[in-house]
């Protein structure tokens, strides 16, 4: 069996194909750059993986990823820049391609907060974008992550590593609430969805962790596991958002005016939504394998805690 995998190169997409050739499958890794996914190469057999570019925006290019594919996953999204083409519009195409090329399954990787109607630019273009995959493959399951966790991530790496060179670190959103998750159980999820089709087809999975933490209590935690107490410094959210307007097109800013938006809202799973444990799947809490990356952070590395005696 051939699953196809958009973006199969980046963070989550190494994860999901290291599950699925786990299992046995095919994977065709579809990227704009076939480079980035060179990584997965030697995660299976020896002709087990394809490497192919293709470029969501660019009908043909996917067309042509998803020929002679038994299923098919789209993990393609842009925090900034044409999100539109790619959150919304390149969803469309991966569906319609997917249907028109027979494949039998079809998972879509949203995102908690995906709202058609929302104030954000992203989140309003991952609401379009489901509205586009269930109209052109309505069998098609849809996966929504909060905010994940892992080795490789932008999210507890990008904190621990302001936290550790800021002596004042400045908390935008402080009471935001967060459900991180760890990105084996949404590959793992991601997986079931694919190996077992019939029994997930048509529905709609929010993947959260076993802990909701807002965004202060996130960066005291990890400041807490890297060794390093730095003065705290909470913004008001009228001057957070000026900041967002004035720096937030700057390179490297540290906050855009879009992610201000999506600020405004909690990250955490909706009371009735269908979960990981729907999926059969346990969910990883942070601490439990935090310690596995985060340990670079700390002064001392791993003999931190020696050095301190």
């Amino acid at each position: 069996m051939l699953v196809t995998i958009f973006g199969g190169g980046g963070f989550l997409g190494r994860y999901v194909a290291q599950e699925l050739l786990g299992k046995g499958f095919r994977v065709r890794v579809a990227e704009r750059d076939p480079s980035r996914a060179l990584r997965v190469k030697p995660l299976g057999n020896l002709g087990q993986t394809q490497l192919v570019h293709a470029d969501v925006r660019e009908p043909a290019s996917v067309a042509r990823a998803v020929a002679g594919a038994d299923a098919v996953v789209n993990l393609v999204a842009v925090l900034k820049g044409d999100m539109d083409g790619i959150n919304h519009k390149g969803a469309a195409h991966v569906a319609q391609a997917a249907a028109s090329a027979g494949a039998k399954a079809l998972v879509h990787i949203s995102a908690i907060g995906s709202d058609p109607a929302s104030q954000s630019a992203y989140g309003r273009s991952k609401g379009q974008g489901e509205q586009a995959v269930r109209a052109a493959f309505p069998q098609a399951t849809l996966i929504r992550p909060s905010i994940l966790f892992g080795r490789e991530d932008q999210f507890t790496n990008r904190f621990a590593n302001l936290i550790r060179m800021a002596p004042v670190l400045p908390v935008i959103a402080g009471e935001t609430k967060f459900q991180p998750v760890y990105v084996v159980d949404v590959a793992r999820a991601i997986a079931i969805a694919v190996a077992d089709a019939g029994a997930h087809m048509g529905k709609t999975y929010e993947l959260g962790g076993p802990q909701v933490l807002s965004m202060a209590q996130i960066n005291s935690w990890l400041a807490a596991q890297i060794g390093h107490d730095p003065l705290t410094l909470a913004l008001p959210g009228c001057m957070s958002e000026w900041l967002a307007r004035l720096t937030g097109w700057l390179p490297g800013a540290p906050i855009t005016l879009d992610q201000w938006r999506m600020l405004q809202a909690d990250n955490v799973v909706a009371p009735k939504a269908k979960g990981l444990a729907d999926l059969g799947i346990a969910p990883t809490p942070l601490v439990a394998v935090a310690d596995q990356w985060l340990v670079q952070y700390r002064k001392h590395g791993r003999f931190t805690a020696r050095a301190k005696v």
